[in-house]
């Protein structure tokens, strides 16, 4: 018998919605902290109690693990979700619902802590005989980065061991660069995650980002769900994810998601987590690049390839209950892309373009499916990530996926704020991307500038 009955969602946005659904689904009650910004948002119309938890900063309000566990234990829940971003990769929060004597649905605190720290992660993957990049250790001063430079070869690339999102990091094309490069990476890293830790790593020019879905139950058995390509990329923040990849040989397939399975395996893997992969075009060959300890926001884009809900998953996992699958029982049926719908100006350098929503219509068809926590007259607040809604369809093969994307990007109805709806109907329609002819670097260097171009000609 289920000892979780009642579920605290300690996150905001979309995400938490999706949470909220899946638990109502299993006849779970949910619970949402929310912020006073968030007191009038779908999630907590939609929850069986809403808690306002602070103010709008998230610095006050989803960022302090005392206030969410002390409302969830005080709301007489069992359990906490902590979605994707905010806490959710901080083993602080594992740890505040264990004194509580809460059950945190995601890994171990132990888990979180190796694999969020990138050097030691990268030290898991290896003894897991995972391919990592050649690369350095801890870098201590900028002597040590030039050294480890001229070892790795230019180009190379300056990451944050604390990092995520594509803060604190920076491309070296050569000894020159190097200097401003290591000083400005230690600032944005000490800034963003209070650890100025960096090192280098070879850098690969034309790359394609592949990410492995696992999961894992506290049995002991680990899957994987296949891949997903994430390769349409600005600033290191995904725009359009999809599966299975375009790119991918069954052979690397099976390899990327043989390596993925094997590193959980290494470290204990319990819940929904994500491992990602750098795959070198030129080479045919992938590294290691991190493992994400949480759900992911293109979840959706697996879920819809495989038919198995991931959230669903998480719960019953997190309730001792083994994977209700085996990987035998595992395919990939079709073809899934999910489109970003970020409430932002892509004509103005993505400016943040918070607001009311005047108009909101959803398209509706079966292959057709809008995660979002928007509605008509709600106020997108300026405080938090600028997602509004993530647009995912599935088709027979990846022409039919393409052409439903570009069915329902017409058919979405958004008035009031500036999104970034016009850039993907864009997308949808390029050949290179059509192609699958991408790399992360594409975005930026070939498909936007001359987006801009012809955008400024149109509206002059």
């Amino acid at each position: 018998m289920s000892s979780i009955k009642r579920v605290f969602v300690a996150n905001r946005g979309e995400i938490a919605v999706r949470i909220i659904r899946a638990c109502h689904a299993l006849g779970i009650e949910a619970v949402v902290g929310v912020s006073e910004a968030d007191r009038d948002s779908l999630a907590a119309q939609i929850a069986d109690r809403a808690i306002c938890i602070g103010p709008a900063p998230s610095q006050e309000s989803y960022l302090r693990p005392e206030l969410l566990v002390t409302a969830a234990r005080g709301t007489g829940c069992q359990a906490v979700h902590p979605g994707y971003g905010f806490l959710s990769e901080r083993a602080v929060l594992p740890r505040a619902c264990a004194e509580m004597g809460l059950t945190f649905i995601g890994p171990t605190a132990e888990a979180i802590e190796i694999m969020g720290d990138k050097l030691s992660a990268i030290q898991v993957a290896r003894k897991a005989g995972v391919p990592v990049v050649p690369g350095s250790g801890r870098l201590s001063s900028l002597e040590e980065a030039r050294a480890a430079a001229r070892a790795i070869g230019f180009p190379c690339l300056l990451k944050a061991s604390a990092g995520g999102g594509g803060r604190g990091m920076r491309v070296v094309r050569d000894d020159a660069e190097l200097a401003a490069a290591y000083s400005s990476a230690q600032s944005e890293a000490q800034s963003a995650f209070g650890d100025a830790t960096v090192y280098l790593e070879k850098f690969v020019e034309r790359a394609r980002h592949i990410e492995i879905q696992v999961m894992g139950d506290q049995q002991g058995n680990v899957c994987h769900l296949f891949e997903r390509d994430c390769t349409v990329q600005r600033r290191h923040q995904k725009l359009i994810e999809e599966a299975p990849s375009p790119a991918l040989s069954d052979a690397r397939r099976e390899e990327m998601a043989a390596a993925a399975v094997a590193l959980a395996r290494q470290v204990g893997y319990v819940s929904a987590g994500t491992v990602e992969f750098v795959y070198d075009v030129d080479a045919d060959c992938f590294y290691f690049l991190e493992m994400n300890t949480r759900i992911q926001v293109e979840h959706p884009v697996t879920e819809m390839a495989t038919g198995i809900d991931l959230v669903r998953e998480q719960i019953l996992v997190a309730d001792g209950e083994s994977l209700s699958f085996r990987q035998e029982d595992i395919c990939l049926n079709g073809h899934a892309i999910e489109c970003r719908i970020n409430a932002e100006d892509p004509a103005r350098d993505f400016a943040p373009s918070p607001g009311r929503i005047e108009r909101w219509g959803v398209p509706e068809d079966e292959n057709i499916r809008l995660d979002s926590h928007c509605y008509e007259g709600y106020v997108v607040p300026p405080y938090y990530d600028s997602m509004i809604g993530k647009m995912i369809v599935w088709g027979k093969d990846r022409e039919n996926a393409l052409r439903t994307m570009s069915t329902a990007l017409e058919h979405l109805e958004i008035g009031g704020i500036t999104t970034t709806v016009s850039l993907h109907k864009s997308l949808m329609r390029s050949s290179a991307f059509q192609q699958a002819a991408v790399t992360t670097r594409w975005l930026e260097t070939e498909f936007l500038p001359e987006w801009k171009r012809q955008t400024q000609e149109t509206t002059a």
